[in-house]
C-alpha cells in the first residue's frame, strides 16, 4: 500500500495531472462562485446590531459604575483562549497596530484576536511536521540533516505569516467596497444635511441605502451612528471612522466635519467640495486602471493570440506549399496532416 502511495507521488505524470485537475477546479469555482453567493447584507446587519448592543452596554457600564457590563460579542474557543493565555501570546504577539489591522479586516471583540493568535502559533507547527513527512516518508530527500531543518523552519517561518496574509487581503477587499461606494454616500450624506436631518440622523439613512452598493461601508456606518449616540464626544465617533476604514478620502471627510461642528462652519459647502474630490478620484482610478490595460495585455496577446492567428494565417499557404512540393491537392496534405 505505501508502494502504491509513493509511486502515484512521485509519478510526474500523476503531479501533472493532479495539477491539471486542481487548476481547471479553481477555474471553475472561481467562475461559478459569484452566482452562488447569498445576499450578506441581512448578517452583517444583524452583526452590526450586536456591535450597536455592545456599545450601549459599554457606555451604561461607564456612566454607572456599579451596573454590571453585559458582553454580546462571540466568545473564543475555549482552548484556543487557554494556548494564548498560557503562552502569553497577546504580549508577544499582539500590539496596537495588530488590533488596528483586525478592526480594518471587520473583526471585532476578543474572539477574532484568539483565533489570529492561534493561528499564528499553530500553522508553523503543522506545515513543519508536513513538510518533514513529506521530505522523510513521501521523496526520502538525499540531503544533509542541516539542510532538511533550514527547510523545515523556512516553511515555518512563511507559515507564520499565512494569517497576517489573510487579514491583509479582507483588508484590501474592505477598502476596495468602501472607496468605490463612498462618493455615491457623501452625495447622500450632502442631500440629508442640506434637508434639514441631524447628523445621526442622516448617517442612519445613508446606511439604510448604500447598503445595496457595499455592506462593508452600510457596516461602518452603523457604526458610526450607534458612537455618535453614546460616546462622550462625537469628535472620537468620526475619528474612530477613519481609523476602522483606513481611508485617506475618509479620513478628510472625517476631519472637515469635526472642524464644522467646532468651528460652526457650514456643513453642506464643505460636503460639497469633498463629494465632487472624491467623484473625480474615483474617475481618475478608473481611467488610471484603464491606461494600465495595454501594457497588462501584452503578454497574454504575444503567448496565446499570437500563435493561433498566424496559425490561422499561415497554415492555408503552408498546406498549399507542402501540396505543390509533393503534386498532390491541399485536400489531401490537410487529411495527411
Amino acid at each position: 500500500m505505501l508502494g502504491l502511495f509513493y509511486d502515484a507521488v512521485t509519478d510526474p505524470n500523476i503531479l501533472m495531472a493532479s495539477c491539471a485537475a486542481i487548476a481547471v477546479f479553481a477555474a471553475v469555482y472561481t467562475l461559478t462562485m459569484p452566482f452562488f453567493e447569498g445576499d450578506k447584507l441581512g448578517a452583517r446587519i444583524k452583526a452590526v446590531a450586536i456591535e450597536r448592543e455592545a456599545i450601549r452596554a459599554r457606555e451604561r457600564a461607564r456612566l454607572a459604575t456599579d451596573q454590571k457590563r453585559v458582553a454580546l460579542r462571540a466568545e473564543p474557543k475555549a482552548y484556543m483562549r487557554r494556548v494564548v493565555e498560557s503562552l502569553n501570546l497577546r504580549r508577544a504577539l499582539a500590539d496596537e497596530k495588530t488590533l488596528g489591522q483586525l478592526r480594518m479586516a471587520g473583526y471585532r471583540g476578543q474572539a477574532p484576536l484568539v483565533v489570529f493568535l492561534f493561528a499564528r502559533v499553530t500553522l508553523p507547527l503543522i506545515f513543519c511536521a508536513l513538510t518533514l513527512f513529506y521530505m522523510l516518508a513521501v521523496i526520502q530527500l538525499d540531503q544533509p540533516l542541516l539542510i532538511k531543518v533550514v527547510i523545515t523552519l523556512a516553511v515555518g517561518y512563511l507559515a507564520s505569516y499565512l494569517p497576517i496574509i489573510y487579514v491583509r487581503n479582507i483588508i484590501g477587499k474592505r477598502q476596495k467596497s468602501i472607496r468605490r461606494a463612498w462618493p455615491d454616500a457623501l452625495d447622500l450624506l450632502l442631500i440629508c444635511v442640506e434637508s434639514g436631518m441631524s447628523s445621526e440622523a442622516a448617517f442612519r439613512k445613508v446606511s439604510e441605502e448604500i447598503g445595496a452598493q457595499s455592506v462593508q461601508l452600510a457596516e461602518e456606518l452603523t457604526l458610526t451612528t450607534a458612537e455618535l449616540s453614546y460616546l462622550p464626544e462625537r469628535r472620537q465617533a468620526y475619528e474612530n471612522l477613519g481609523l476602522r476604514t483606513g481611508l485617506e478620502a475618509v479620513r478628510s471627510v472625517m476631519t472637515s466635519l469635526i472642524q464644522a461642528e467646532r468651528y460652526g462652519t457650514p456643513l453642506g459647502s464643505s460636503l460639497r467640495v469633498l463629494a465632487q474630490e472624491n467623484r473625480d478620484q474615483r474617475m481618475q482610478l478608473a481611467e488610471k486602471k484603464a491606461a494600465m490595460l495595454p501594457p497588462k495585455l501584452t503578454v497574454p496577446m504575444i503567448l496565446f493570440f499570437l500563435p493561433v492567428l498566424f496559425a490561422v494565417i499561415i497554415g492555408p499557404a503552408a498546406i498549399q506549399v507542402i501540396a505543390a512540393q509533393d503534386g498532390t491537392t491541399p485536400d489531401a496534405v490537410a487529411n495527411k496532416r
